[in-house]
This record gives structure tokens, sequence and C-alpha cells, in this order.
């Protein structure tokens, strides 16, 4: 768990961690649940978008650092279908800030041979919004660097709901029998069909949940979990997960770590 911080290596810094990386052990994807912007503001008297501004120049490091290290996928959970609950003065600051991020940093990221997908119900959102995110897949969809993944208006469950929609209108058009049906063709249906399955799930501000986040893809992911509140979250912080994750012995259901997950997914 990211509480358990090896003595000294924070005074070490990033260059400390980076080192250590073992880059034949680094986790091919990394999935991060971004938590703590409310807390983080609400602590400094300030706006809750506030806390999401702040969070927002986190996202930058940990791209980078996700880049540097070598990690092919990083999936970040920005904002759920759950999210639409909240006050509507805050999700209309958190689209407006989606647009702003965005506009602001997408060439940066094409010249840096980043590629953005999205990952959630995108037809969904306000049309502004929608627009910016379809221009920065477009932007960047020649590049071969690191695959950022942004999860927006996504739910793990809407996303199996949505699956079994797909499939059962397979199977009454005749394209595929139910006897077809098995977890490889499940995750074939879902919105990650064309990655691997996260190898890393990373949580700030300690709380100890999923939160309706890749429910299907996460069953055999190593989780990180630190009390950094999102906003503070760095590029140290990053390497020491890729770290700890290094360091585990992982054994998908086994007795040993010795091969390859049961097949549930993309890997």
């Amino acid at each position: 768990m990211g509480k358990k911080i090896l003595r000294g290596f924070k005074q070490a810094g990033e260059d400390f961690f980076l080192k250590k990386i073992e880059q034949n052990k680094v986790p091919r994807h990394v999935a991060v649940i971004m938590d703590g912007n409310g807390r983080w503001a609400a602590k400094r008297g300030l706006p809750r978008l506030a806390g999401h501004r702040a969070g927002a120049k986190a996202v930058r490091e940990v791209v980078a650092a996700a880049a540097q290290a070598g990690v092919e996928y990083l999936t970040l959970y920005t904002f759920s279908v759950e999210n639409w609950k909240r006050p509507k003065q805050e999700v209309s600051g958190l689209m407006g800030l989606f647009e702003e991020v965005l506009q602001r940093e997408i060439d940066a990221l094409a010249k840096k041979n980043v590629r953005i997908s999205v990952i959630g119900r995108l037809e969904e959102m306000p049309a502004s919004t929608r627009e910016k995110f379809q221009d920065g897949i477009k932007k960047t969809a020649g590049n071969d660097g690191l695959k950022l993944v942004i999860a927006v208006n996504y739910g793990g469950r809407t996303e199996i709901t949505d699956a079994v929609t797909s499939i059962v209108k397979a199977v009454e058009a005749g394209h595929i029998s139910s006897d077809q049906i098995s977890p490889s063709l499940i995750a074939r249906y879902l919105y990650t069909k064309d990655m691997p399955d996260p190898d890393l799930v990373i949580r700030t501000s300690g709380e100890l949940r999923v939160s309706n986040f890749l429910l299907w893809q996460i069953a055999y992911a190593e989780f990180w979990i630190t009390d950094i509140l999102w906003p503070d979250f760095g590029r140290d912080d990053f390497y020491q997960a890729l770290y700890e994750f290094q360091c585990r012995n992982r054994r998908f259901g086994r007795s040993s770590g010795a091969g390859n997950p049961p097949e549930i997914g993309s890997n």
C-alpha cells in the first residue's frame, strides 16, 4: 500500500524512485482513481472547483511521469456517471474546466507523442465539451507513445450493461450464437476492447473502494492506496507506486506468481 512508505524514500526525491524502477517490470497499464479534490479545497477554505483546478495540474505531472517511466496505457477516472448528481454549479464548472484544459494542453500532448482516447458515454456530454474531447482524439490519433485514456461520464456497471445490450443485439441478429458467449467475447464488447486490463490501480485520498471503476477489467489488478489528496499527488508518488508494484508477487489466484492471468479480458 502507498501508506507503507519506505523510510528515506520521500526525502530522496523522484530520481531515486525512477532509478529503482526496472524497465521490464513496469506495469503496462496503470489506472488512477483521482480522489480528494473537494477535500483539498475544503481544507483551504476554497470552493470545490478550485480543488478540481488544482487536480488538473496533478494530471499533467502524472501523464509526464507515466510517459517517462515507460507505461503504455494510463487511464484516468475524471468524471463518473454518478457525478451528474453533484450540484449543477459544480458540474457546469467541471465541464468548463475539461474544455479549458483540453484547449490548453492538447497541442503539447500531441508534440509529446501522447495519444488520447475516451471511455464512457461521451455522446451524453454537453456538445461543446464533447467536441473538445473529439478534437483531442483526432489531433493525437497518429501518435504511438503513451496512450492516455480518459474515463468521462463513465461507470463500470454502465459499461457492462452496454456490453450486454450489444451482445444481445448481436445474438438476435444472428452474428453470434448464445453458446459463443465467454469472458473473452464479453471483453470484446467493453469500452476497453482494444486495451490490456490494468496491472495497477492507484487511488488517492485513502479511500478503500473501487467506486464503480473498471469493474470487469480490474479482476487481477494490484492496488496502491495513498492518503495523499489528488492535487498534492506528484511524480515521485507515481514512481513510488510503480516501484512498490514491481516488488509484489502477482499470483492471479494461483499459489505462485508464475505465468499469466486467466483469460478474463483482452490481456
